[in-house]
């Protein structure tokens, strides 16, 4: 992946150090920056940084960092107390656990010591930045900035502005995380879930339902993401996909098959959430192919090829 310029004059902080702000902090390292990271158990900070190392020496195996891994790592720094952390940083990613109220006293303990010129990022998975940022001095300079998990390896970025947040604060986002090379979603309206998670909800929804019914097992509905629809979604969107599947383009695919997409949204209108029953059903399906002792191994290996397809998509971009 090829980073454009940032400026690495000031330090950034991340906030919360489990897999998403680790793994922010790789991408954060990566493109040059001092990293300070801070969590309030030590010992997660502490954990995140060797780890970092691991992932960060194998980014350099597959050409995706030149710079010798030791020395980004060595830009990771463990701060020792949240003032600490912010002190000076020009910007700071928030990923704390996925409940407003945390986030809220969070917010309220960064408004009480940042300072005044401090970007906020949250990774927020879909609880929008209004419900915990909004009435604070940080304010108009908080706003969602939502990884795909890995944020090193997988680009996109979804920005979600609440409803204080400055249009200064967008564009610096913008270019700051553009600087990154992350891939820029801009999300102009609030909603629960932003754009990425009610995609997939929408496609796991589906997923879960079919495997309730008989219809499919779990490897098999996997084997018709893996094997068929990602193919295409791995290098296109789905209004590109569906342009390109009718002579005539999208307004034509609608036309074609918009009956019957719209017969299928009805036939769930009256699905209900993944009740005990269908998510032990679900767990005893999955455990066939994967024995959860092995999840990390298995974790491990997903990077391993997401790194894979990193440099493929880099070769491309390049041509």
């Amino acid at each position: 992946m090829n980073q454009s310029q940032v400026d690495t004059s000031k330090p950034v902080a991340v906030i919360g150090a489990g897999l998403v702000g680790a793994g922010w902090a790789i991408a954060f390292a990566r493109a040059g920056l001092t990293v300070r990271v801070y969590d309030a158990t030590a010992q997660v900070a502490s954990d995140a940084i060797p780890w970092a190392g691991e992932q960060l020496t194998a980014l350099h195996r597959h050409g995706l960092i030149a710079e010798p891994p030791e020395d980004v790592k060595a830009r990771l720094v463990i701060a020792h107390s949240l003032e600490q952390a912010l002190d000076g940083a020009a910007y700071a990613q928030e990923s704390v656990l996925e409940r407003a109220e945390i986030k809220r006293k969070l917010m309220t303990d960064i408004d009480a010591v940042a300072d005044a010129d401090i970007i906020i990022g949250s990774s927020s998975s879909g609880i929008q930045a209004s419900m915990f940022a909004n009435d604070l001095r940080i304010s108009p300079r908080v706003l969602i900035a939502h990884p795909v998990n890995p944020p090193y390896l997988v680009p996109v970025v979804e920005l979600v502005p609440s409803t204080q947040t400055s249009q200064k604060t967008i564009q610096f986002t913008d270019t700051f995380m553009q600087g990154l090379g992350q891939s820029v979603v801009h999300v102009r309206k609030e909603i629960e879930g932003f754009v990425l998670n009610r995609l997939q909800a929408a496609l796991l929804r589906e997923a879960w339902a079919l495997q309730r019914d008989g219809i499919a097992t779990c490897e098999d509905i996997d084997k018709t993401v893996r094997d068929g629809l990602g193919w295409r979604w791995s290098f296109m969107g789905p209004f590109e996909t569906i342009d390109l599947n009718a002579p005539g383009g999208v307004a034509d695919y609608a036309n074609r098959f918009g009956p019957l997409y719209h017969s299928i949204a009805r036939s769930r209108a009256a699905d209900g959430h993944w009740d005990a029953e269908l998510i032990e059903s679900v767990e005893r399906d999955r455990r066939q192919y994967l024995n959860a002792a092995d999840l990390g191994k298995r974790r491990e290996w997903r990077d391993e090829r997401l790194m894979e397809f990193a440099v493929q998509r880099s070769k491309s971009a390049d041509r």
